[in-house]
């Protein structure tokens, strides 16, 4: 896989180039669900590895949801070929984006930073957007696009890359 698809090795390249991102961990098991959550606060994004188009995700608001959803998403995980289920910090009021780039290892340019209608949350794949950003003011699609164009090049990504952002005020959050 990918660094952008090893999420462990993707927070290590989001940490060399100094980028924030939202509390998270990585569980393989219902229980280890549980203590990342409640180290965490709860509410917590909770998703299957691996599973194309948001298939279980969930956003959990308390232990019980957790443990009653846990096994689904893990039996969603097994289907895909993992037991691996990634816990994010739930970000309220957040605004998501897709960011479109194409690289050659050395230099990325950017193509288009498309903003969700939907809340962040809603998988990309059953969202909506639009392109230009109509609620980002120039300055912060500028460093939007500045931390994509790092990420690209730290990788050493040689074709097309999408990133998605969710973003809370001027905070960053990949």
């Amino acid at each position: 896989s990918s660094d952008l698809e090893d999420r462990e090795r993707f927070d290590a390249v989001l940490g060399k180039l100094g980028l924030r991102r939202p509390a998270a961990g990585i569980a393989r098991s219902v229980d280890e669900a549980v203590k990342i959550a409640d180290g965490i606060g709860y509410p917590v994004l909770v998703r299957p590895s691996y599973v194309l188009g948001g298939r279980a995700m969930m956003t959990c608001f308390n232990e019980d949801e957790l443990r009653g959803y846990g096994e689904l998403a893990i039996e969603a995980a097994r289907e895909a070929g993992t037991q691996i289920l990634l816990i994010d910090q739930f970000l309220k009021n957040a605004i998501e984006v897709d960011v479109d780039c194409v690289c050659d290892g050395k230099r990325a340019v950017i193509g288009g930073v498309m903003q969700h209608i939907e809340e962040a949350g809603v998988h990309s794949g059953d969202s909506t957007s639009v392109l230009p950003p109509h609620t980002l003011d120039l300055d912060l699609v500028g460093e939007i696009e500045d931390v994509v164009r790092k990420i690209a090049v730290e990788i050493g990504v040689v074709g097309l890359m999408r990133s998605e952002e969710r973003r809370v005020g001027k905070e960053c959050r990949s």
